[in-house]
């Protein structure tokens, strides 16, 4: 299995993402092949004693920053670091591409470069979260400011998917983000939206809002990637800030110090189950091949996990399953007997 990197990509390229790299390359199995300026790369490397052995280097000249307009990924900037690797996943050269790049630089670059599975309006990000049960699958995350109903029953289909083939969920709880749970709360489209994914194929359980999404009241919650990227950003910035106050919490003198030793494993384990970096990014769904976003601010573990993410990926064909799912007149029962 080959993994293609954008070496440039984030916040702490390229040492972070060459770290990660080179963890998932130990814990994985997989062959690592790095896109960006190959004497950048090297430098790297030797300057901070990583061994890349047994790793490709394709190169490429130029790097796509966040200040940039998206689509430069396509002509200015078709020399970058991002664009690159978009190509060399159509040319066959990986079977996955990783960037923790600029967020609409991946979403132009797999819409436009990968190209839509056939049938797909429009492709989505996907983001597993945690909740206080179990994982759920968050989308779209910031791909598509505005959506039609018919992008978010199809972002409903992806989601079922996903979460049976990789998560391995039985029936999964499909819901739809929304002000209320009554059918008549919501924009319009969001109503729409509603009246379609009721007779869907996968699980609708209705509307949820946003106080029941960390309760873990739905394994996939459907919004429109405006409110999406919302609920994600909202949702980390609180656990962060929760953990931090437990932290300030036991810290104040000696007597809750000595406490916090009696429930340190408690605290331990939670902080996990909220750790975002325990997924590493988010998954393009919608795309002909694996298309992983990292996070911008991935350091070397968060970018490993960011690699999981399309191990798992390949390895369930989840791509097939959902062209199977959307070029057929798939029934409730074929679609929960379909899985591998």
């Amino acid at each position: 299995m080959k993994i293609l990197v954008d070496a440039f990509g984030g916040d702490n390229a390229p040492v972070e993402i060459i770290k990660g790299s080179m963890l998932a390359a130990n814990e994985y199995g997989v062959d690592i092949v790095f896109v960006g300026d190959e004497s950048k790369i090297n430098k790297c490397v030797e300057e901070n004693s990583i061994d890349i052995k047994n790793s490709q280097i394709i190169n490429a000249q130029s790097v796509i920053t966040m200040h940039d307009d998206a689509k430069v990924v396509l002509k200015e900037k078709s020399d970058s670091s991002m664009a690159v690797g978009f190509k060399a996943l159509n040319e066959g050269k990986g079977d996955a591409f990783v960037s923790a790049g600029s967020t609409a630089a991946v979403t132009v670059g797999s819409t436009l470069i990968t190209k839509r599975i056939k049938g797909i309006k429009r492709p989505a990000i996907a983001s597993v979260m945690p909740s206080a049960k179990k994982p759920i699958l968050l989308m779209d995350c910031g791909a598509n400011s505005e959506c039609r109903a018919e992008f978010l029953y199809q972002f409903g289909l992806m989601g079922d998917l996903y979460m049976r083939h990789i998560m391995k969920y039985d029936n999964p709880k499909v819901a739809l983000a929304n002000i209320g749970e009554e059918e008549t709360k919501g924009t319009s489209t969001v109503k729409e939206a509603y009246a379609l994914m009721k007779n869907a194929v996968y699980n609708f359980v209705g509307n949820i809002e946003g106080r029941q999404i960390p309760f873990g009241d739905a394994d996939v919650v459907v919004a429109d990637g405006f409110s999406g990227n919302l609920i994600l950003k909202t949702y980390e910035g609180v656990a962060k800030v929760l953990m931090n106050g437990i932290k300030d919490a036991f810290m104040k003198n000696a007597i809750s110090k000595l406490s916090y030793l009696g429930v340190k494993s408690g605290i331990d384990e939670m902080k996990k189950q909220f750790d975002y970096k325990e997924y590493g990014g988010a998954v393009m769904l919608g795309v002909k091949k694996p298309v992983i976003k990292a996070h911008g601010s991935a350091d070397a573990r968060t970018f490993k996990n960011a690699i999981k993410q399309a191990v798992w990926f390949i390895e369930t064909n989840l791509i097939d399953e959902i062209e199977k799912a959307l070029n057929s007149d798939m029934t409730k029962d074929e679609l929960c007997n379909g899985i591998s």
